[in-house]
């Protein structure tokens, strides 16, 4: 059994301690990391997981980007322990937060990642988005959660600074959607007791 959280800014430490563990050293020189900077994280889609024991086990982050003017989910980092990798976690963690994304509104979300694993939950590769170099083009992803939300979005990625959507993601995280609070869950393959 597993808690499943929004993480907090009381989780920071844990978080980056697991990102630190999952991914390379230098992990924060990515591009992707140069659009987050200064931008508030998308708080009720920042989900921790954590075993029975309370150690964070998986995380999984967003931030609000613009791609040709539109407003763009970007998904990333996800994270999940090396010793419970294999057990169906990250594929929890993306289904959960995706369906919140959709309920709340979203329309769009794009990452940079592998196909053949990102592929299964419905992202493809998207033409005519690009990111900040260096990022391979062949690996900047994208998923409709709206239909047709990618027709005709294209452009440089560029980092959120609209006070509109800051001001919605800070009302976000003084509020969270109904029943985004923490949850003992059993993910798929994983029993309940």
């Amino acid at each position: 059994m597993y808690e499943l959280c929004p993480e907090t800014p009381a989780d920071t430490p844990e978080v980056e301690t697991l990102m630190d563990l999952c991914f390379a050293p230098g992990r924060t020189a990515l591009s992707s990391y140069r659009l987050r900077e200064g931008v508030p994280a998308v708080a009720p889609l920042c989900l921790l997981l954590r075993n029975e024991y309370g150690v964070p086990v998986g995380a999984i982050r967003y931030w609000p980007v613009r791609v040709g003017g539109k407003p763009v989910l970007l998904l990333g980092p996800v994270a999940v322990h090396p010793t419970t990798q294999g057990e169906g976690l990250g594929g929890f963690l993306m289904r959960e937060s995706l369906n919140r994304a959709a309920r709340m509104g979203w329309a769009r979300v794009m990452l940079v990642g592998d196909l053949p694993y990102y592929g299964r939950f419905g992202f493809r590769k998207l033409e005519g988005v690009e990111m900040p170099p260096p990022t391979n083009p062949e690996r900047v992803l994208g998923l409709e959660l709206v239909p047709g939300a990618w027709t005709g979005v294209a452009g440089a990625v560029e980092r959120e600074t609209g006070r509109d959507v800051a001001a919605g993601i800070e009302e976000m995280r003084r509020d969270p959607p109904q029943g985004w609070r923490c949850v003992e869950v059993a993910p798929k393959g994983h029993s309940a007791g």
